[in-house]
């Protein structure tokens, strides 16, 4: 979808360079909030319309009376349409919106009050149940506490030799986290190896133990993610301290906003996270329609 769509307040568009300078002021007036929509916008900006799948994005921007910006969506199938924070019966509005224009949407992702007014107002208009998925919980580093004792050996940036391990770790990420479609590992190993976007702990012999990954600086903010570690190395800090290099690399490099996500469901990463820096910024929640 390519032409604007109209309602009173919502501006729909399937073109990037059309969202951007809409929504920009906005997005950079909090890149931490904003995190997931600075960085995918610029993926596709930078790998085209079908850089997360199949279909084109579907981007929006609700802008008030006054001109200002309140919010801006973006949907990026099979993901679920993402939002910003909506104010008390926005939720509503945009369901009816979207509705009306027929787009199918089978999840929310927004911060907890938003994804749950949205997924009860959903499910209500259309009869089709909503599951809540996943918490999350938004960090922002505050002050890096590298881990001490450190586990044995060092970090490294992974290069095109990684590329078969990125895979294979990558997958089993996703395996463990359970998420659905998205990019395919290969893609995703190629991609963050052109700009240095993985980072491996080796023990002294060489041997990769851990994996910390890192999006590229998008309004002064990155994201590390994602963190892995099979499953037989686990619970000998490995995954703290690429964490917290990949975190001090970040830093040098001149990021404003280190930032991660976690799920709450997993208290062990949550604690990990807060030991060596980050502080909460604000919970996320998933809901998924029919599952």
């Amino acid at each position: 979808m390519t032409s604007q769509l109209h309602s009173a307040e919502w501006n729909f568009t399937g073109d990037v360079d059309e969202f951007l300078p809409r929504a920009r002021d906005f997005l950079h007036s909090r890149p931490d909030l904003h995190t997931v929509h600075l960085t995918v916008t610029a993926q596709l900006r930078r790998r085209g319309p079908r850089a997360y799948g199949g279909d084109p994005p579907f981007l929006g921007v609700l802008t008030r009376g006054d001109g200002s910006v309140a919010a801006t969506l973006l949907h990026t199938p099979p993901y679920p349409l993402n939002v910003t924070r909506l104010a008390a019966g926005e939720a509503e509005t945009l369901v009816e919106r979207l509705l009306a224009l027929g787009h199918p949407v089978s999840g929310i992702c927004a911060d907890g009050a938003t994804a749950e007014a949205f997924a009860a107002a959903w499910a209500r208009r259309t009869g089709v149940p909503a599951k809540l998925d996943e918490l999350q919980r938004l960090y922002r580093l505050a002050e890096l506490t590298p881990p001490s004792p450190a586990p044995e050996g060092r970090a490294r940036v992974a290069e095109a030799s990684d590329r078969e391990l990125l895979v294979r770790w990558y997958e089993g990420f996703v395996a463990d986290a359970g998420l659905r479609g998205g990019r395919e590992a290969g893609e995703w190993a190629d991609f963050r190896l052109s700009y240095g976007g993985a980072t491996l702990w080796e023990t002294a012999d060489g041997t990769p133990v851990s994996l910390a990954g890192l999006t590229l600086a998008v309004a002064g903010q990155v994201r590390v993610g994602p963190v892995y570690t099979p499953p037989e190395l686990r619970g000998r800090g490995y995954a703290g301290a690429v964490t917290a290099e990949v975190s001090r690399a970040a830093l040098a490099a001149g990021a404003g906003e280190v930032l991660l996500f976690t799920d709450l469901a997993n208290p062990t990463s949550n604690a990990l996270y807060q030991r060596i820096g980050y502080r909460e910024v604000a919970d996320w929640a998933v809901y998924e329609f029919g599952g």
